[in-house]
This record gives structure tokens, C-alpha cells and sequence, in this order.
């Protein structure tokens, strides 16, 4: 976002840090606000709690544009970010192969959620159960635990499924730091090299090294928002029409492009 707006000699670009939190989030925008600033971008945390707020600034003629996460209205001006359920779709599909195809598939497998209260978790899991649950010979792993994206989460999820669970051949993580975590924590009981670690996101210097590495077996593409979001900003100050949703691109990463990808974002030699 900031080297797309350093472009653009006449935009100042305000940042501001929700830390984490709905609440910082919340007065943040109340703040952009009160300040009268020309359109607003932001990432909701959640999907309900920020809504106000941001209907709010919309009413206040203020361009709002939602990067990433959805809310649970569309009184905003316009949606940028993948189609999380198409990504949980791709992962559900790419597993199924992996365990003997459809109709044939059979595996244990453990599910680690983003933050259940985030539009890309739930999409995410909606997409990808769509597939597994048309294999009778797939076992879900509990209910699946939330992660809330981070990796110390997933590690402590980890833990404790291999404690409960006498085997687990899959897992399949909203992010790419969560598939990590999991990793970690197979790794340090000794058995992950029997398991295949799933991700999102595909950002070359975590999810794609990782594919790259044998530490995952793929991730699925996630193209972060930020840059669009500042485009398409410029395009409504300038009075120009956009549209309501934007979809980005995806794609499945594994060890068959894993090494081209490095190689293109200069992280690897050829």
C-alpha cells in the first residue's frame, strides 16, 4: 500500500494501527472521521463489529473501501479481496486428490480457523467443506479449532489434537503462519513428517519458501489488497465510477511452481 501510494504526489497516506483490535479499529475511523478525510480504507477485524461505524462514514459521503475482510452490509463504496470461498474450494479439491481422488478419498484430517468472526474464515471454511464433506471417507477432526491467524495458536491447537488424536494425516490452516505453527508442533513431537501441512495466502517469504522447502505440502494464493485499494482511491477522487466488488486472482502453489515463484521475487537463484 505505501509503495503503491508514493506514487501519487498529491495523496497523503494516514496509517493507523487497530493493533489487533475491534475497538482501536472502531475509534480509528471515528477519528478519520472527524478529521473529514477524503476516503477511508480499512480491513475490518470482524465482521459485525465494525459495520456501524463504517455505514457511518459512508453516510457521511466519505468513500469507504473494504480491503480483505467483508462486513455484514454493503453500505460502503466498494469491496477489494479474493474469493475466499473459490480458495477453500481449490484447498478442498487439491486435498481430496492427495487422498485418493474423489469418491475415493479417505484420511483423517484437522481443520484450524482464522477468526470465526471474520467473513474470509467463514468463506474460507464454507468453500473448502463444500468439497470434504462430499467424501464419506474424510474424518474431520472435531469441530475445528480458531486459530484467530496466529501461529502460536495453531501450534497450541497442534499440540493438543495430537494429545487427543492418535493420528492426523492432513492439516489444512486458514493461513499460511497457522499451517507453520501446526508444523512446529508435529515437528517438535517427532511425527511430522507424516502429515501434510496446508495453507493461504502465498506470500513468497513464508507460504511459497515453505512450499519450497517441503514444509508444506501447497498454499493457495491470497493477493493482498493494499495496492489495489490505493488505485482504485485515485480513481474515485478523481471522479471516476468504479465497481462495487473487485475479485483478485488466485492460484495453487506447490513444489511444481514453488521454486519459479522465488526465483521471480528474487529470493532464490537460479
Amino acid at each position: 500500500m505505501r509503495d503503491e501510494a508514493s506514487k501519487y504526489s498529491n495523496l497523503k497516506l494516514i496509517v493507523r494501527d487497530g493493533k489487533d483490535d475491534i475497538h482501536k479499529q472502531i475509534a480509528d475511523v471515528q477519528d478519520f472521521i472527524k478529521m473529514k478525510v477524503d476516503a477511508i480504507l480499512i480491513s475490518p477485524k470482524t465482521a459485525k463489529e465494525p459495520a456501524a461505524v463504517i455505514n457511518k462514514a459512508y453516510d457521511a459521503k466519505i468513500p469507504v473501501i473494504v480491503l480483505d475482510r467483508d462486513i455484514t452490509n454493503d453500505r460502503y463504496t466498494q469491496f477489494i479481496g479474493g474469493d475466499n470461498r473459490k480458495i477453500g474450494r481449490a484447498a478442498g479439491t487439491y486435498i481430496v486428490t492427495l487422498l485418493g481422488g474423489k469418491g475415493k478419498a479417505r484420511g483423517k484430517l484437522l481443520e484450524i480457523w482464522g477468526g470465526k468472526r471474520s467473513t474470509p474464515a467463514q468463506d474460507r471454511h464454507n468453500g473448502f467443506f463444500e468439497i470434504i464433506q462430499q467424501e464419506p471417507g474424510i474424518q474431520l477432526l472435531d469441530e475445528g479449532k480458531d486459530g484467530d491467524w496466529k501461529q502460536d495458536k495453531a501450534y497450541e491447537i497442534m499440540a493438543n489434537a495430537i494429545d487427543q488424536f492418535p493420528k492426523i494425516e492432513v492439516v489444512f490452516a486458514h493461513n499460511d503462519p497457522m499451517a507453520f505453527g501446526a508444523y512446529l508442533a508435529a515437528k517438535d513431537m517427532g511425527i511430522h513428517q507424516s502429515i501434510r501441512f496446508f495453507g493461504i495466502d502465498g506470500i513468497p517469504m513464508e507460504g511459497v519458501r515453505w512450499v519450497h522447502d517441503g514444509i508444506l505440502t501447497a498454499t493457495f494464493l491470497y493477493k493482498t489488497p493494499g495496492d489495489e485499494g490505493i488505485r482504485q482511491a485515485m480513481r474515485i477522487l478523481n471522479g471516476k465510477s468504479v465497481p462495487k466488488r473487485i475479485s483478485l486472482p488466485t492460484m495453487t502453489i506447490d513444489k511444481t511452481n514453488a521454486r519459479n515463484i522465488l526465483i521471480n521475487n528474487g529470493l532464490l537463484k537460479k
